[in-house]
């Protein structure tokens, strides 16, 4: 038996972005969005509003940082989703980060947060809020490495749950991708 909702956005996981950017005096700038994704092999997607400071310091520089958002961050990244930078000028500071200039782009990267792509806006659609960002580089803090791949255990990312208005941190390892299915293969 299942249960229609009707048409819902309900996509799990959703990953929690951290976008960062400068305003124009130079002091960085970041704002929560959870509608994105993989755009293509070297893309990032995301859905924001127009209406965003961060959206505006996009337009206007071309470039941007997308950090994830991880459960140890989480009540600062939940912050800069509720308070607009057109709003508070003193956001930033209230979200104790501290930031360093991203090696690849004019944006700010999140210290605390250990995973950031540097990104190049590709384009912009204002009516539907989608932005496409070409991934110029990924930077990843040494904390979070075993070896030389990520460790998702050590990142904590967290995941927005848009039909219960919670976030999520993911969880155990449960099989090998590209592997496990081959047991259904002849």
């Amino acid at each position: 038996m299942r249960k229609d909702f009707g048409a819902k956005p309900w996509i799990y996981p959703q990953v929690v972005f951290i976008i960062g950017t400068y305003n124009e005096d130079g002091t960085p700038n970041a704002m929560n969005a959870a509608w994105g994704g993989v755009g293509d092999t070297e893309q990032i997607f995301m859905c924001i509003s127009s209406t965003h400071k961060t959206t505006e310091n996009i337009l206007r520089a071309k470039e941007f940082t997308v950090s994830l958002g991880t459960l140890d961050q989480m009540v600062a990244c939940d912050y800069v989703g509720l308070v607009s930078g057109n709003d508070d000028p003193e956001k930033m500071a209230r979200t104790g980060w501290h930031f360093s200039k991203a090696s690849q782009v004019n944006a700010p990267v999140i210290d605390e947060l250990p995973m950031t792509f540097e990104c190049k806006l590709i384009s912009y659609n204002a009516h539907y809020g989608y932005l496409f960002g070409e991934i110029l580089n990924l930077s990843v803090d040494k904390r979070i490495l075993a070896g030389d791949k990520i460790d998702v255990d050590k990142l904590r990312p967290i995941s927005f749950d848009g039909a219960n208005g919670e976030y999520r941190v993911l969880g155990e390892k449960v099989g090998d991708a590209f592997s496990v299915g081959l047991k259904l293969k002849e």
